[in-house]
């Protein structure tokens, strides 16, 4: 009598979490143990190594599998050196999948040093996708990110993308790992960690905006974050900047717009008001871009204070009901010398400072109610990052005198405010940018504004979470440097051409 055989099922192996370089970096090993990426033309030294570790570069070409380095092994101290300087330099991705077969996931870093964590994620824990995540085409792959993430993860697998669609909708892990098509606790914790995912709290059932994170990301509409994460640096990975990516494609368009059609209305020769020009008229056109200053007669700290009176002061307090009139609260106002959207008056200003007299190199704080400056202590190194980045979005010869970071508290726009409210924010940008340019004018001072801010490091230097309060502008500000007898303004290289 032949008797019945149980067949066990097969449980498929864990996928392995590697590094790897990126697609466009190589490593080359000299004769002295040093090692240098090449990429892009450029090369970086990341030190010097052992024969052991030179011996294992190849690996990361395919993928050195995290698990196999053992931070507390002496042999894999050099090894888990070098990972980290390349992570830092932004020169490593990180595959998920099968020792055989094709990417099941690729995680792109976003941020500098991250490094993939799995997060822990019980059988009774609920998840549920962001709000903010989102899943898109990129040329030949499906990418999936979210403008809170440290990581763009590249889907390989498209059952893979499928099964976290189901996630839009709150699932427990316990049922969730029965479906078919589960993409697998790895994955799950590697997204948690990301913030694509979270896990719903006690009483949260539906997921929606209260229950993921704090308060203040209830206020972010969706585009208002991505918008604001992907067209400044810190946040994103993305080529920045002055590229001309679409040169090839069509030819610039013109300075001056064609005129309509139509029988045009000369106004040139039309009366002056008056036969001297107004002191505004003066001013405005009197004002342009400075990019290089005068180090050695740099601003003094009673034309800084003049500056900021004139333009960023707090000029009046008052408190009114919103505007529902059903009762609602009493809300809290303070006007400054420039326009905002619903006298909302969110702009914060920032000075990183390099040169002033009677005004120690530093961070600072203005408060634009006790017209005051409050010292923030940075790294001395952010606080170097920041001016130069600034001098070389400009293209000028030196660190700016003073640099102004213009932050923004979004909540006081996006707690009335919506679907519009970032873009309320960049028109209060513009608006105290022409302000600033204007005052530095009138005073004498040269400034020039600049079109990236880095949200990662502020947020570094300040303690704030870059979704409560961020930079969303800058301003160089100094003493310009003579220009010479007979020189035109905005006259020389292209990147001094005026605004």
């Amino acid at each position: 009598m032949a008797t019945a055989t149980k067949t066990r099922k097969r449980t498929a192996p864990a996928p392995m979490l590697a590094a790897r370089l990126n697609a466009h970096v190589a490593l080359e090993a000299q004769a002295d143990g040093n090692v240098v990426a090449r990429f892009n033309g450029y090369g970086q030294s990341l030190g010097k190594f052992g024969a052991a570790t030179i011996k294992r570069l190849g690996e990361l070409r395919d993928g050195l599998p995290l698990a196999s380095v053992r931070r507390g092994r002496a042999a894999d101290k050099e090894i888990d050196l070098l990972l980290q300087r390349l992570a830092r330099s932004g020169l490593l991705e990180y595959r998920l999948g099968r020792t055989r077969g094709g990417d099941q996931v690729v995680i792109e870093p976003q941020v500098a040093d991250y490094w993939p964590q799995i997060a822990k994620i019980a059988s009774n824990d609920t998840i549920a996708l962001s709000r903010f995540a989102y899943l898109r085409r990129r040329g030949k792959e499906m990418v999936l990110e979210s403008p809170r993430a440290d990581g763009l993860f590249r889907i390989g697998d498209p059952r893979i993308a499928a099964a976290l669609t189901t996630l839009s909708h709150p699932q427990k892990i316990s049922r969730y790992r029965k479906e078919r098509g589960f993409p697998g606790l790895e994955l799950l914790g590697l997204l948690m960690d990301c913030q694509i995912l979270f896990k719903l709290k006690p009483g949260d059932a539906d997921g929606l905006r209260p229950s993921e994170g704090d308060p203040n990301l209830a206020l972010w509409d969706f585009h208002d974050l991505l918008f604001h994460t992907h067209s400044t640096e810190g946040r994103q990975a993305n080529p920045l900047g002055g590229l001309y990516s679409y040169s090839d494609l069509m030819p610039p368009l013109p300075a001056v717009r064609s005129p309509w059609p139509g029988q045009a209305i000369a106004m040139e020769g039309s009366p002056a008001p008056a036969d001297l020009p107004p002191p505004f008229t003066s001013l405005l056109d009197a004002r342009h871009s400075i990019r290089d200053f005068d180090d050695e007669h740099p601003i003094t700290l009673a034309e800084l204070a003049a500056f900021l009176q004139t333009a960023a002061r707090v000029r009046k307090k008052w408190t009114s009901r919103d505007d529902t009139g059903d009762g609602g609260p009493e809300v809290s106002y303070a006007s400054r010398p420039y326009p905002s959207g619903g006298a909302a008056y969110e702009l914060e200003v920032y000075l990183a400072v390099d040169k002033c007299e009677e005004l120690a190199r530093g961070f600072y704080h203005y408060d634009a109610d006790r017209h005051a400056l409050t010292p923030i202590d940075v790294r001395a190194q952010d606080l170097e990052a920041q001016l130069c980045d600034a001098e070389f979005a400009i293209g000028a010869s030196g660190l700016p005198q003073i640099l102004i970071v213009i932050a923004a508290r979004f909540g006081r726009v996006s707690w009335k405010y919506s679907s519009v409210a970032y873009s309320l924010i960049l028109k209060d940008v513009g608006v105290l940018t022409q302000t600033l340019y204007l005052a530095a004018t009138d005073l004498g001072l040269g400034g020039c504004a600049i079109g990236t801010n880095n949200i990662d490091r502020f947020a570094r230097m300040t303690g704030l979470d870059f979704s409560i309060e961020g930079p969303v502008g800058q301003f160089a500000l100094g003493r310009g440097r003579p220009e010479p007898d007979g020189a035109e303004r905005g006259s020389g290289q292209a990147h001094r051409s005026r605004r």
